[in-house]
């Protein structure tokens, strides 16, 4: 069992429908998985008839987190020692690079920054909303702040409006592009989970 420990935070976009394909490639890469997923991912995951909430626990051993918890409940999740954000949205990049973290995912990710933790992003949206100029400015900010944001033709390129392919989705870019850990490395708890 590995201790290395890695928070794939989920946006509501199509390839979070599919987040067991980077979970297993995660644990296959020797990482503990746990996920967190923004309020509308959160809300089609336990939407979704075949319990895929439920299927995500089980698959990585931990709750699926989607908000904050109470001062007085405790943490359920190991400190991560990595964070991966997939899909990352056009809503989210501009949240994140302008620092708001008005729910967990966006607090984790911001936080994040500040903590030194190893974070690497991969978008997913259509280039309609890639053309909008604060996308490349959110992203610019990110990557000066030490995200690894996977935009372009070594990640995610941007579809037509209504176009996306799943099936083309990089999600292996993404693992590939998270950083190599021995196992004595650890992380400082952040803050909305300690």
């Amino acid at each position: 069992m590995t201790n290395r420990t890695l928070y794939l935070i989920a946006c509501a976009a199509p390839p979070a429908r599919r987040l067991h394909v980077p979970i297993q490639a995660a644990q296959k890469a020797g990482w503990d998985v746990c996920v967190i997923l923004s309020p509308s991912a959160y809300r089609w995951a336990s939407e979704d008839a075949e319990g895929e909430v439920e299927a995500l626990q089980n698959l990585t051993g931990h709750p699926v987190r989607h908000q904050y918890k109470l001062p007085s409940q405790d943490d359920v999740l190991p400190a991560p020692n990595a964070l991966l954000v997939a899909p990352l949205t056009s809503n989210t990049v501009n949240k994140w690079a302008a620092g708001i973290s008005d729910t967990l995912a966006l607090g984790l990710i911001t936080e994040g920054i500040g903590l030194g933790l190893p974070i690497v992003a991969l978008p997913h949206w259509n280039n309609a909303q890639d053309a909008h100029p604060a996308i490349a400015r959110s992203v610019e900010t990110l990557r000066t702040a030490g995200v690894t944001v996977l935009l372009g033709a070594d990640g995610f390129v941007p579809h037509r409006p209504r176009h996306g392919d799943l099936d083309a989705y990089p999600w292996q870019a993404a693992i590939d592009a998270l950083p190599t850990l021995t196992t004595s490395d650890r992380s400082e708890k952040p803050a909305h989970l300690r």
